[in-house]
């Protein structure tokens, strides 16, 4: 059974930084793309980033590039989201999944970013 638990959030000035994490079980890492995804008030749940299966390789959306680097440990089943230089913009509920087979979604975890 897939289970997904994100967790780091929280509310952080302009300019802060947020390390999250989602752990992930019922999911082969080895051969999965995953990705963080973000969902804003009034919008869409969007990807933002991910990694390939072997973590070799990331993508990222133009709004978080050079901001956000996502990464995974394969080992614990654990893929993670540094995020720096942090605007309003970003504020919105955070989730993990994998990317070309969406399992059910976690609870996300909630990124305030205000002055």
């Amino acid at each position: 059974q897939v289970q997904l638990v994100e967790s780091g959030g929280g509310l952080v000035q302009p300019g802060g930084s947020l390390r999250l994490s989602c752990a992930a079980s019922g999911i082969n890492f080895s051969i999965a793309v995953m990705g963080w995804y973000r969902q804003s008030p009034g919008n869409q749940r969007d990807l933002v980033a991910r990694i390939s299966s072997g973590g070799d390789s990331t993508n990222y959306a133009d709004s978080v590039k050079g901001r956000f680097t996502i990464s995974s440990d394969n080992a614990k089943n654990t893929v993670y989201l540094q995020m720096n230089s942090l605007k309003p913009e970003d504020t919105g509920v955070y989730y993990c999944n994998s990317v070309y087979l969406l399992r059910p979604w976690g609870q996300g975890t909630q990124v305030t970013v205000s002055s």
